[in-house]
């Protein structure tokens, strides 16, 4: 059901996003992308200071470490794999024959060594395992990738494929609990300079099944998540705009990342979803950007 088809209409009739015929696969304009490079210029005026190591991963991974990260256990329904033709010939006409009938020619492919990323962080723990014990400091990451999740729908902020800006902390406990506090208190001034309706909320990742609903309650019982929420598809369920995540020592353990005295790394996070943003600001100021408020455009444009 689309709650918000007034606001998805009006995106698509402004030329703002381009339907493609697949809900949450959009061609994105000028206008779109010129929006998400100054709310991106914007993100590192307050995350530059860190003075992050700077990495930017392509939208696969490996596809071994990806069933090494664990995601098909907790969103098996997310993933999104890469197949392709591999055979000879013979194969080959027969899939053309297939074409041409409109039966399905995809039973052909076979799976690759790539998968599509569900998150800018996930190639980036075993390339820092590689690195060997962390330096006293710890280790700062900004990164940027689109990613794949496979969640098809007509809310224009749930896009199968979009762009998401991470700072990833890895280190002792206490160095990734005050980057994460830090990035909380800095959440609420960026995005307060947006002028959008926001909250910031425990939350809980959509693990998947029966056992996935006792991980959600518990990540919510220790407060591991949280998120500004920014109502774009309707007031009643707000979006998630920002993420601020405590993992513990789960990537460490699972990665083999040691801290410099050899105790296992923790880890932390903050995302963008940087179309979400982008959405957030078209819906609540409308669709012409050189009729934004004065101090929205002062803050993205200078």
């Amino acid at each position: 059901m689309c709650q918000n088809c007034d606001f998805r209409t009006g995106l698509f009739k402004n030329r703002i996003l381009i339907e493609t015929g697949v809900d949450g696969l959009y061609g994105r304009s000028g206008v779109f992308e010129d929006v998400i490079q100054r709310f991106d210029n914007l993100i590192t005026s307050f995350g530059g200071v860190d003075k992050a190591e700077v990495v930017r991963f392509p939208p696969g991974m490996n596809r071994a470490l990806f069933e090494k990260s664990g995601y098909l256990k907790s969103f098996p329904n997310l993933a999104g794999t890469i197949h392709a033709f591999n055979g000879n010939d013979k194969d080959h006409a027969a899939l053309i024959d297939k074409l041409q009938a409109g039966e399905d020619w995809t039973l052909g492919q076979e799976a690759t060594d790539v998968v599509l990323a569900p998150a800018a962080c996930y190639p980036l723990y075993p390339t820092v395992a590689q690195l060997g014990a962390l330096p006293e400091g710890g280790r700062l990451y900004d990164l940027q990738s689109y990613c794949f999740r496979r969640e098809p729908s007509k809310d224009p902020a749930r896009q199968q494929f979009f762009r998401m800006r991470e700072y990833v902390r890895i280190g002792s406990p206490e160095q990734v609990t005050d980057f994460r506090q830090t990035w909380l208190d800095r959440g609420n001034e960026l995005i307060g300079k947006l002028g959008v309706p926001f909250h910031l909320d425990v939350a809980n990742d959509p693990f998947f099944g029966r056992a996935g609903r006792m991980l959600a309650n518990n990540q919510r019982d220790q407060r591991l998540k949280f998120e500004l929420l920014v109502p774009i598809e309707s007031e009643e369920k707000p979006t998630a705009c920002l993420s601020f995540n405590y993992h513990q020592d789960h990537f460490g353990t699972l990665w083999g990342i040691a801290q410099h005295d050899g105790e296992v790394a923790h880890t932390a996070c903050v995302g963008f979803g940087m179309e979400r943003v982008a959405l957030a600001l078209f819906k609540h100021h409308g669709f012409d950007v050189d009729k934004w408020p004065s101090p929205v455009r002062k803050a993205l444009w200078g």
